[in-house]
Parts: C-alpha cells; sequence; structure tokens
C-alpha cells in the first residue's frame, strides 16, 4: 500500500513540475480517495483487511489515473465496462457486510435470501447514483464520462446488476454454507477482524 501512495505523491510532484496540473490534481485526488477508507474505518472503529485495501487502491488508480488521465477508457473498450462490473461486486459485498452486521450475524434474523437482496439493492443503488454523478459532471463542467449518453448508462446499470447478483450470490452461499471462494474467504476475513460486529454469527461457529 505505502509504495502506490508513493508513487502517486511522486507522480503528482513531477506533474507539477512539468506543468501538468490536471494529471497533479487525479494524482491527489487518486489518494485522498485511497485514504478515504482508513479514515472511515477509524471512525467507525472497523478494521479492514489489507487485501480490500488493496483492491480498493487499485480499483481507483485504474479508474481516475489510468482510465482518465490516461485515457483508458476510450484506448481499451473494455475498460469501462471492467470497472463498473468490478465495483458492483465490492459495493455488493459492502452492502452485504454491513446489513449482516445490523443483525450481529444472526442469519434467523434476516435469512439468507433477505440479505442477498438487500446486497443486491445496495450495489444498484450506488451504481445508479454514480451514473447521477456522471450525467451532472457532464451537464456542469462539459465533460464526457457518459461517453456514448444512453448506451454507456444503459450499458453500466446492467453491468451494475450483475455484479450485484454476483456479490448477493457469494453473501448467500456464504450465510447458507459459509462457502463463496475467494470472495467468500474476504468476509470471513474481515468478519474475523471485527468479532464484536458479527457475535452471534461466530458464537455459532463455536458449538
Amino acid at each position: 500500500m505505502q509504495v502506490v501512495w508513493t508513487a502517486l505523491l511522486v507522480s503528482a510532484f513531477t506533474a507539477l513540475l512539468l506543468g501538468r496540473f490536471s494529471l497533479a490534481f487525479v494524482s491527489l485526488a487518486t489518494l485522498a480517495l485511497s485514504l478515504l477508507p482508513l479514515v472511515l474505518a477509524r471512525r467507525l472503529s472497523l478494521h479492514l483487511p489489507m487485501p480490500f485495501l488493496l483492491a480498493t487502491t487499485i480499483f481507483i488508480f485504474a479508474s481516475i489515473v489510468l482510465g482518465e488521465a490516461f485515457d483508458f477508457y476510450n484506448r481499451f473498450w473494455w475498460w469501462d465496462l471492467a470497472l463498473h462490473g468490478s465495483a458492483a461486486i465490492g459495493f455488493g459485498l459492502i452492502g452485504f457486510l454491513f446489513v449482516f452486521m445490523l443483525f450481529e450475524g444472526d442469519h434467523f434474523a434476516a435469512p439468507p435470501s433477505a440479505l442477498a437482496f438487500i446486497s443486491f439493492c445496495v450495489a444498484m443503488t450506488i451504481g445508479a447514483l454514480w451514473e447521477v454523478y456522471e450525467f451532472g459532471m457532464d451537464q456542469f463542467f462539459g465533460l464526457n464520462m457518459q461517453k456514448s449518453g444512453l448506451d454507456d448508462t444503459m450499458g453500466d446499470l446492467i453491468l451494475n446488476a450483475l455484479g450485484g447478483i454476483a456479490a448477493s450470490v457469494v453473501g448467500y452461499l456464504y450465510v447458507r454454507y459459509r462457502s463463496g471462494g475467494i470472495l467468500g474467504r474476504g468476509l470471513e476475513q474481515f468478519i474475523n477482524l471485527n468479532k464484536r460486529y458479527y457475535r452471534k454469527a461466530l458464537d455459532r461457529l463455536r458449538r
């Protein structure tokens, strides 16, 4: 993580020296956004697994620095699709962890199907808000974040739905069978690092 943050600082400093102020701003914005999960976690007394922090930083870097500053969105037709799909999965898993936390890991209070449905809704809600953000940036700042307009927006929403479904399935499998592949292990790692929020689930595992 420190290597990525240092690289972003070096990139911003170099861009300032070369007079590339837009790249400097993008680098600093990426650094700030990558540190945001840590700040929020400390405020909420949460412990974040290192893979989560690494994935978040890589995603922000790929989206802002590579996507916008280096025009990867236009160079590679699949870049936007890959980012939207992976973001939807991530937000769906975060939604699952949050809802599961509300019930302290008690899947009897909220059945696996309900947790999966809410995870999907969280992913779709965040995806829709992002599309509103893109529309606003295009309208007020003359950017081209929506690319082809309606087709781009609908394509992104479809990908959000697919990613949300994938996250929902992982959450369902984890609650029902304690499985879910590598993503399921990621959920397990987060829950073990934040045991006081998932007491009922951990109590069941000890029986």
